[in-house]
């Protein structure tokens, strides 16, 4: 499993997540690499990962993995931060292919803040990891930093119950405003898919900012740099689930993903 043809430049990109959320990356990608295969896999029979050991949550990223390389992705996108947080460097070091990870954007929001106080919106997997604490002690002598664990927020976005957030995110967004933040991150990727809510809950002047773009065009510039760009306008998008096909199906209507190439397979 460690070899992949690295001159297959037409193979797929292969991207999981713990469920839905990752489809916010997903969207990205097809946006900013209209020309490549994509093999998405939706998790959702294990989500959140947040809430998982680091153990339980490096062996589903290796299953995950495992599945798409059989499946003869040429690059694997993390597209779960906790995933990435926590298992990304293992993925790297077992597998011979290429890696592209999310963690919150704190260094934008970091940079871009007048205030110099920034809001992180995150699971609690991705806040307790070690990498999150690594990139966000580099700016916490310049800046206030405070973090929310939005408990209860994946568990209802995969059942398709977004309005249903709202009084949990009134909660968690409530210290953040009232501290004065300028930017809010949002540190998981089914988070994006709020933002829509979030905007009517918080003061216009607070810039919300996710990975999504930042992703795509790091995808982009690997799959360059390596020589695995696609060479032809061919394309399939194919999306594995191991839950809700019609909920799948519903949240790709959110991202506007056309679907005349799209397959639905279970896993």
């Amino acid at each position: 499993m460690k070899d992949i043809d690295g001159n297959n430049s037409n193979a797929p990109i292969g991207i999981f997540d713990s469920g839905l959320g990752g489809l916010s990356i997903c969207k990205e990608i097809i946006k900013v690499l209209p020309n490549e295969s994509v093999i998405y896999l939706a998790d959702s029979a294990n989500t959140p990962y947040g809430e998982k050991s680091r153990e339980d949550i490096i062996d589903l990223s290796i299953k995950n993995t495992a599945y798409l390389l059989e499946l003869g992705c040429k690059i694997i996108v993390v597209a779960c931060n906790t995933a990435t947080t926590n298992a990304i460097s293992v993925l790297r070091e077992k597998y011979d292919v290429p890696f592209i990870g999310i963690e919150p954007a704190t260094k934008p929001a970091a940079l871009q803040s007048g205030t110099g106080k920034i809001g992180v919106l995150a699971t609690k997997g991705t806040l307790n990891s070690d990498l999150f604490l690594t990139t966000s002690s580099k700016f916490r002598e310049q800046l206030e930093i405070i973090e929310v664990e939005g408990i209860n927020l994946v568990r209802l976005i995969e059942k398709g119950q977004l309005e249903e957030t709202k009084p949990l995110l009134i909660e968690y967004l409530e210290p953040m405003v009232d501290k004065g933040v300028d930017h809010i991150v949002l540190g998981c990727t089914h988070y994006p898919f709020l933002i829509p809510i979030i905007q009517e809950l918080i003061p216009g002047n607070i810039e919300i900012i996710d990975s999504g773009k930042a992703v795509a065009k790091q995808t982009l510039n690997v799959l360059d740099s390596e020589g695995l760009l696609s060479q032809t306008s061919e394309n399939t998008k194919v999306f594995y689930t191991n839950n809700n096909i019609d909920l799948l199906v519903s949240f790709l209507e959110r991202i506007d993903v056309k679907s005349e190439t799209i397959e639905f397979k279970n896993f």
